[in-house]
C-alpha cells in the first residue's frame, strides 16, 4: 500500500463492507430465500445470492425475483411486497451467520496503530450497515460510515467517497479505497483515488483483477 503513496501510509483509507471486510452472504441468502418462499417462489440458495450482491438491497431483490443477474427494466408487480419482506427478514438476522474475512482485524488494528483514519462506504442500507458493523464488533474503527441510502447517489458514483474525503479534509491523492467489486473500482477512479482490491469478494462472478485496480492483495493484512 505504501508504495502507492511515496512510501508513506495514505492519510485516509476507505473500505467497502460486504465481500471486503465481511462475508455477509449467509445472512443475505437466508433473508432472500425466506422472502422468495413467502411469495411461493423457489429459494435461490447461497451461490446465486453470492453473485447477486453488490449493488444495494433493491437490486438484490430485483435479481432474486428475476432469478437473474440482469433483471428486466420493467417493474415487477411483486417488488414492493418482496422488498418489504426482505427488509423484515434481513433485519431479524443481519449478523447471525456472517463472518469477518481472515486478515481484516489485523489490518484495521494496524492502520489504527499507525494513526490512519478510516471510513466505510457501502451500498448496504445504513441501518443494516450499523447492525452488521456492531455485530462483527468492528464499528469502532471507522470515523465515518455511509450506506447506500445515506446520500442521493451510491457507488459506482464517486459522491460517497468524496463526502468522506470532505469530512476528513483529505484529497483524493491522499486516499486509498479498498474493495472487491467493479463498483468500488469505478467509484475510486471517478473520485481520483487509488484503489486496492481483494479477490475473494462479490464481483458478480467476474475476476476483479480484470478491472485493473492499482493493487491486489490476497488478504487485507497484506496492505500493512
Amino acid at each position: 500500500m505504501r508504495h502507492l503513496f511515496e512510501g508513506q501510509y495514505p492519510k485516509l483509507v476507505l473500505f467497502d463492507l460486504d465481500g471486503t471486510l465481511v462475508d455477509s452472504v449467509p445472512d443475505l441468502a437466508s433473508a432472500v430465500d425466506r422472502m422468495l418462499m413467502a411469495l411461493s417462489l423457489p429459494a435461490a440458495g447461497v451461490e446465486k445470492v453470492r453473485c447477486w450482491v453488490g449493488n444495494g438491497a433493491p437490486m438484490l431483490v430485483k435479481r432474486a425475483l428475476a432469478d437473474h443477474i440482469c433483471p428486466s427494466d420493467a417493474d415487477d408487480p411483486l417488488f414492493e411486497k418482496a422488498y418489504a419482506l426482505f427488509l423484515q427478514f434481513y433485519g431479524e438476522s443481519t449478523a447471525g451467520d456472517s463472518v469477518i474475512y481472515p486478515g481484516v482485524l489485523r489490518c484495521l488494528q494496524g492502520l489504527r496503530e499507525a494513526g490512519v483514519p478510516m471510513g466505510l462506504v457501502t451500498n448496504k442500507p445504513i441501518n443494516f450497515t450499523h447492525h452488521l458493523l456492531s455485530g462483527m464488533k468492528i464499528d469502532h474503527f471507522f470515523g465515518a460510515v455511509l450506506g447506500g441510502d445515506s446520500l442521493a447517489k451510491k457507488k459506482p458514483d464517486p459522491l460517497p467517497l468524496q463526502e468522506i474525503m470532505r469530512r476528513f479534509e483529505v484529497s483524493p491523492a491522499e486516499t486509498l479505497m479498498v474493495g472487491d467489486s467493479i463498483s468500488d473500482v469505478n467509484a475510486a477512479r471517478a473520485a481520483g483515488c487509488a484503489i486496492a482490491c481483494v479477490p475473494y469478494g462479490y464481483n458478480h462472478g467476474e475476476d476483479i483483477a480484470m478491472s485493473d485496480p492499482d493493487l491486489m492483495v490476497e488478504r487485507l493484512d497484506m496492505l500493512l
